[in-house]
């Protein structure tokens, strides 16, 4: 049959391309109808690190890729003020490069396959301009979690109503996505920032104007949020994952020697008895904090693997770097340094997330909540003590913890840049409940973990939402059922 032709759009950030990219893979091997294309701006790929050459090498010819020409950044003073602006600005600025390649790919001639819809990144929503003026159809990507896409999609709503940003002194706000009030010292810091709030008010009226969301979750991890969607005012909402990255492809900065350290550790540890403590691609902490953590490690008393990660020089505008040992030493407690050399416990820069989570000899995990995390600590069984640091994973958290009950409570809100600082105490607290074997969260993760991947065989919820979802692209009718019809089976069994 005549392919299908997709263009995915994904904004910079690794979490965002790592998710879309996985997303493509299966819906090509559900469908081989489809041709896809991914357009990758310079920020989103660079191509020197080995991270990226990893990850593009481990995609096989069904997925193209292609480069758009550079563009003119945006003035480093919005990254720091408001990365949000900074990212919507750099991928508006791609808009006459995508309609360029948009209009090329049409007019490339009888044999190509047509396109049948844009596949954007929530951070691309001026991008459905260039679909409309195509007649193309528009599909929302979005990597995070259901309750947090509800709460974008009503914030024009609350713009009609309070006319300005969040406030952390503003009473609680009602979202539909969420079950219970969300506290305004939990919003994100973009909603906290006059620019930030506009910006994202504005992404959030133009999710509408798509022709479907597809979001990286699954009907039984959020009945309530994605039933919120049956309100005659939003597109169809197709709940496709968890999409992971389970190759840990997509993040290979440990190099050979760091990787092999790292596991044969792990191998020699007990079953279940190590916490693991690691905070995304941009998390880390420096200082007065660090030695909080080794404080709380040590007199928690469990085996521990920590990724820590130390921060960028003041005011620079770049990712965390590792930590040399001659920094760790200056900064350690030495009780601590001798529990590491005693090999009780060990200290490393970036970690294979992935394969630490899968390891036996893990138990819990200490994390920031970015969603991709949250999917994965799910998959393996592993329960969350909940340590936000940025984005929306302060929302994460509080979903995870009064929402689900799937997570231990440390912290539901963070500022490390408001001279905020997590105890030893705390920390200690948060281990010790993660870490008992008999905790009621532990039992929910891993009944959780069974429904992850249910909901990806033949018949599960994500599963069918995906066969609705190629049905709408292919343009086949299917009046049987609309997709969150099913799920609100499941949220009525719940």
């Amino acid at each position: 049959m005549k392919k299908a032709g997709l263009i995915f759009i994904p904004a910079l950030g690794a979490g965002h391309l790592v998710s879309m990219v996985g997303f493509a893979r299966r819906l090509l091997e559900r469908d081989s109808r489809f041709s896809i294309t991914i357009l990758l701006t310079r920020l989103s790929f660079s191509p020197d690190t080995a991270g990226s050459k990893s990850f593009f090498a481990a995609t096989d010819d069904t997925i193209r890729y292609s480069i758009l020409p550079d563009v003119e950044l945006p003035p480093a003073e919005v990254y720091k003020e408001a990365p949000e602006v900074f990212i919507t600005d750099y991928m508006d600025s791609h808009k006459p490069h995508v309609r360029d390649f948009v209009a090329k790919t049409i007019n490339s001639g009888p044999n190509s396959a047509p396109v049948v819809g844009l596949v954007l990144d929530l951070f691309c929503t001026s991008m459905i301009d260039v679909a409309n003026e195509r007649d193309i159809p528009s599909y929302l990507f979005y990597t995070s979690g259901a309750a947090f896409m509800g709460l974008m999609l009503y914030l024009p709503t609350h713009y009609e109503n309070v006319r300005r940003e969040f406030m952390k002194s503003d009473p609680e706000t009602i979202f539909p996505s969420y079950k219970n009030p969300f506290p305004s010292t939990l919003a994100p810091p973009f909603l906290l920032r006059k620019a930030g709030y506009i910006t994202c008010a504005a992404a959030g009226r133009r999710y509408r104007e798509t022709k479907g969301i597809i979001v990286n979750t699954f009907s039984e991890l959020e009945p309530y949020a994605v039933s919120s969607f049956l309100d005659g005012r939003t597109p169809p909402v197709y709940t496709v994952g968890p999409i992971l990255d389970l190759l840990g492809q997509a993040h290979v900065k440990t190099s050979a020697d760091e990787h092999v350290r790292i596991m044969r550790w792990l191998d020699a540890q007990p079953e279940s008895s190590v916490v693991f403590l690691c905070f995304g691609s941009v998390g880390s902490i420096g200082g007065a904090p660090v030695r909080e953590v080794a404080l709380g490690l040590m007199h928690s008393g469990s085996r521990f693997l920590w990724s820590v990660r130390k921060p960028p020089p003041e005011g620079e505008v770049s990712e965390p770097t590792d930590y040399t040992v001659e920094d760790l030493k200056a900064i350690l407690p030495e009780k601590f340094l001798s529990l590491l050399e005693e090999g009780t416990g060990m200290v490393c820069g970036w970690a294979p997330q992935v394969e630490v989570l899968a390891h036996v000899a893990v138990g819990g995990f200490v994390s920031h909540c970015g969603w991709n995390s949250i999917l994965e600590s799910l998959w393996f069984g592993q329960p969350i003590a909940t340590w936000p640091m940025y984005a929306e994973q302060q929302s994460n958290a509080f979903q995870l913890v009064r929402e689900m009950g799937l997570a231990v409570e440390m912290r539901l809100s963070y500022d490390k840049n408001g001279g905020d600082l997590v105890t030893a105490d705390e920390l200690k607290e948060a281990i010790t409940s993660l870490m008992d074997q008999d905790n009621e969260v532990r039992r929910r993760v891993k009944e959780m973990a069974t429904m992850s991947r249910r909901a990806l065989t033949e018949g599960g919820s994500s599963f069918n939402s995906l066969a609705f979802l190629i049905d709408d692209m292919i343009g086949v009718s299917n009046s049987s059922m609309h997709p969150l019809n099913l799920t609100h089976r499941i949220y009525e069994a719940h």
